[in-house]
């Protein structure tokens, strides 16, 4: 078991198969030593956890858990795209945030730490990464869709 395996296992977090792509896209890109995981909505069970506007009617702390939640299907994501080995993965380059959210809400950047502390939880000083936190409009409502790229060994 790899040391994010590990670390997932203890924190209980079990990764969920990755879903199959909703339109012409696919779910992750290897290219050299990058993988660049597809925007992750936050899905259990094939369905949205957390939807609506950040800031109206979604609080700050539910559309964080919802991006820890992107945080795991980022993981599943990056499990699949290393064949099955996490011990592939040398750190986490960048992640993008997006919160669906009000025209006045300001605090995405609080919203998005839900997947940013997640990734550095499990993966450590290799988990730290650069960051985009923006508000947008976004696909089925979710209230946030987050993408990340990592390097391989």
């Amino acid at each position: 078991m790899s040391k994010i395996e590990t670390r997932l296992k203890e924190l209980g977090i079990t990764l969920p198969a990755v879903p199959a792509p909703a339109a012409n896209y696919v779910p992750y890109a290897v290219t050299g030593k990058l993988v660049f995981i597809a925007g992750q909505l936050p899905l259990v069970d094939g369905k949205i956890t957390c939807t609506g506007k950040v800031g109206a009617g979604v609080s700050v702390d539910e559309a964080k858990a919802a991006a820890r939640i992107c945080g795991i299907n980022i993981f599943a994501a990056l499990k699949a795209a290393c064949g099955g080995d996490l011990d592939k993965v040398s750190r986490c380059v960048r992640l993008g945030g997006f919160a669906n959210a009000a025209p006045d809400f300001i605090d995405t950047p609080q919203v998005v730490n839900g997947a940013s502390d997640l990734i550095v939880e499990v993966m450590g000083d290799a988990g730290k990464h650069a960051r985009t936190a923006v508000g947008a409009v976004l696909p089925r409502n979710a209230a946030v869709e987050v993408d990340a790229v990592f390097e391989l060994k």
